[in-house]
């Protein structure tokens, strides 16, 4: 192919990727419409708020304070490149910009889907506050001196970081999609976590970073408080040009990737599965039935690993203490709804309609849901709770019982915000593909938002409860906020059994 035609097709690339948007768009009522716009000025306000607030509140007196940043900065910026590669690689190479059965009669380029993968990545919750803290805590150190210019290096990075994720993402994406490929990347990731593993049992993870190129960011962002804008200008030249170069870099591996067969949702759709004995109940046949759509899921099987493991590995390498143990459990819950929960009923696509005429009461078919997903958080948090005690020490009683509280209360709140929200504001969503998310972009950031700062604050309210002289003291703070849960299940059953909401519900699942 000619450099020429490579540059067309870009280009093409970029157009399309603009209908698209546009499709989408013209699918909003006026009402998300509005919603959609005061999103994006609240979050343009809170990035400018990022930059600026904390350049301003370092007084004199508090310099000593920020010095203590200046040494886990460079670590920060790393992390937020490890972020944005697991995100890419858990969500098969970014996210669809338009549902796969959506795009039949338009097929879509690898480079719109490129492009339209880079443009959402940003539509997470994890990946805004990792933005935010790290712009923050840089200009709280630098100071008030040159603010704009210390801030590009950051939204260079930020961005580099971005596309490098989108094509490892890609290339992990075609690798699955190879002979054997489910093999060759569960082998891949298991050396990369044992070698973390060898790392940290050697001590030797605090001198890589402090061997981390990322301290140039750092560096770049404080040289124009010193007026050094020759160095400044040399950083910033090479971030660009790196932030291109793997913008334009993604476009090879994500060709390969879309190119080739899916290999992993045609096994499974197409496999054979031996019947199992009946069950002895209707409930126990719905959460069968619940738990197989679940796992037959590749987004859902991938996406419920990653959230398995990452969080317990984290703690795992910054050995955190128990108190701050109870606030993993809330992470982990927040990140299994949004793989599935927030829009439950989207599993059952087109069987919607058949299983809605199964000869079962619409509340078993309702607690059905409940059960399987609160399993699902229960088991994931008390995972990822595991291997945070491995570092983390023996316990007090108040301490192991504040975790098991904070893990069951805010996996009781999560289910019953999801069961709502899935009742209320259901999506068509092919979970079929492996990009698939099960509410759109945009609504997916909302989401996150308001989960992440609920199970934040829970594990906060646990955390102060695991400095307690008594496990009763943590035991009879999660007395109530599980009776409110409870009671919020029971009145979103009820909204669930009127008949027209639940044929609202099938009839868009199922389209």
């Amino acid at each position: 192919m000619r450099t020429e035609h490579s540059w067309t097709e870009v280009g093409r690339g970029l157009v399309d990727l603009r209908a698209l948007l546009a499709f989408r768009s013209a699918g909003l009522n006026r009402r998300s419409r509005r919603r959609l716009r005061i999103a994006g000025g609240t979050v343009l306000l809170l990035t400018v708020a990022a930059i600026v607030v904390p350049a301003y509140l370092r007084a004199p007196l508090h310099s000593r304070d920020a010095g203590k940043f200046v040494a886990i900065l460079p670590t920060l910026y790393l992390g937020f490149l490890v972020l944005a590669v697991l995100a890419a690689i858990a969500s098969g190479g970014g996210r669809e910009v338009v549902p796969r059965e959506q795009a039949v009669a338009f097929p879509v380029s690898s480079v719109t889907e490129h492009f339209g993968a880079l443009l959402l990545a940003p539509l997470n919750i994890a990946w805004l506050l990792q933005a935010w803290t790290i712009i923050a805590l840089t200009t709280y150190v630098v100071g008030p001196t040159a603010l704009v210019a210390a801030a590009v290096p950051l939204l260079a990075w930020i961005g580099f970081a971005t596309a490098l994720g989108q094509a490892l993402g890609w290339v992990f994406e075609g690798i699955r999609r190879g002979p054997h490929g489910i093999l060759v990347a569960r082998l891949i990731a298991a050396t990369a976590i044992g070698a973390v593993v060898v790392v940290v049992l050697a001590d030797q993870l605090v001198p890589l970073l402090d061997r981390s190129p990322t301290v140039q960011v750092y560096l770049a962002a404080a040289y124009p408080s010193g007026h050094q804008w020759t160095a400044w200008a040399q950083v910033v030249a090479v971030l660009l040009a790196m932030l291109v170069g793997a913008t334009l870099l993604g476009l090879l591996p994500a060709r390969w990737a879309l190119h080739r067969p899916l290999r992993e949702e045609l096994r499974l759709e197409s496999g054979h599965i031996e019947p199992r004995p009946n069950p002895r109940s209707d409930l126990r046949a719905m959460v069968r039935i619940d738990r197989a759509s679940i796992w037959r899921a590749v987004p859902l099987r991938r996406g419920l690993i990653v959230l398995a493991f990452m969080p317990g590995l984290v703690a795992l390498a910054g050995r955190l203490e128990w108190d701050m143990v109870t606030i993993l459990p809330g992470l982990v819950a927040s990140g299994g709804a949004l793989l599935f929960g927030v829009n439950t009923w989207c599993l059952d696509g087109r069987g919607a309609l058949w299983r809605d005429s199964l000869p079962v009461s619409a509340g078993i078919a309702y607690y059905a849901k409940v059960i399987v997903l609160f399993e699902v958080l229960l088991a994931a948090a008390g995972f990822t709770i595991m291997l945070a005690a491995l570092r983390a020490g023996t316990p007090t009683a108040a301490e192991l019982c504040s975790a098991l509280a904070a893990a069951v209360v805010v996996a009781s709140q999560v289910v019953a915000t999801s069961m709502r929200w899935s009742v209320e504001r259901p999506y068509a969503m092919d979970m079929r593909s492996a990009r698939a998310t099960p509410a759109p972009p945009v609504v997916m950031a909302g989401y996150s938002a308001r989960l992440a700062l609920r199970t934040t604050v829970v594990g906060l309210l646990f955390s102060a409860t695991a400095l307690a002289d008594s496990w009763t003291i943590p035991a009879l703070v999660a007395v109530p906020l599980l009776s409110w849960s409870a009671v919020r299940l029971v009145r979103t059953a009820a909204q669930w059994a009127v008949p027209e909401v639940r044929a609202r519900v099938v009839s868009v699942v199922a389209t």
